[in-house]
């Protein structure tokens, strides 16, 4: 993905997912990725400047903003992803690129890898903005996604729950990690992206208007109310 897209984010409670899921069937397929559930597991390790500069852009609303994060899924660690994620004029980009395993854990341990011989000019510039930054490692963020997707706007509606944080960021790669739930029960946010023109019967169906629409983000939310309870630390 190249250019900026619209995204919206809802909290929405376990009765409203219900009937939002099945009105999403209505109108939408589902992403040839998920599994035979439907859906898929998504583990991202999000970095911070000393200053926590992303936190605070975030709390704010700054705009324009960025942030950046390591990406897996099903923790299949074969296919690791380099995430950066721009905000600008309320609308949103990202930009990625592949890691090794190696590489992964020169960011798990705080350093800024070397890029590959052999690698496009997206690595080494998301690797040179990110030293820039002097981003490190600081928190961890799992959920489950229920995708949906649709051809006219490139529409794409996700339901994702089971939202945790973990400060165990050694332990990324690993299968299992301990986790701390960020959001109340039963409630999970559902997420609604396009390119230019969201279509009519899309918003029509999925009645964006009746919801609790939030600007806060997965990241913000488990640095808030991290792995060890309470406020951020």
């Amino acid at each position: 993905m190249t250019e900026y897209r619209h995204e919206y984010k809802y909290r929405i409670d376990a009765m409203q997912k219900s009937v939002l899921c099945l009105r999403a069937q209505g109108v939408l397929e589902r992403d040839a990725h998920a599994g035979a559930d439907g859906e898929y597991l998504i583990r991202s390790l999000y970095f911070d400047s000393p200053e926590d500069a992303c936190f605070y852009e975030n709390e704010n609303g700054d705009d324009p903003r960025e942030k950046y994060r390591i990406r897996f899924y099903n923790c299949d660690t074969s296919r690791i992803s380099l995430e950066c994620k721009a905000k600008a004029r309320g609308m949103t980009k990202k930009t990625a690129c592949p890691l090794t395993p190696d590489q992964c854990r020169r960011f798990m341990a705080g350093g800024i890898p070397e890029p590959e011989s052999e690698v496009s000019p997206k690595q080494v510039a998301m690797f040179g903005r990110m030293r820039l930054k002097n981003l490190r490692p600081v928190v961890i963020v799992q959920y489950s996604r229920m995708p949906f997707v649709c051809d006219a706007g490139n529409v794409r509606v996700t339901f994702d729950d089971g939202i945790a944080s973990s400060n165990d960021v050694a332990g990324f790669l690993q299968p299992e990690i301990p986790l701390r739930s960020v959001l109340g029960t039963g409630e999970s946010i559902l997420e609604v992206k396009w390119d230019e023109l969201l279509p009519s019967y899309i918003k029509g169906q999925l009645a964006l208007e009746t919801l609790q629409w939030t600007s806060f983000s997965k990241y913000y939310l488990c640095r808030k109310y991290n792995s060890y309870g309470g406020v951020r630390v």
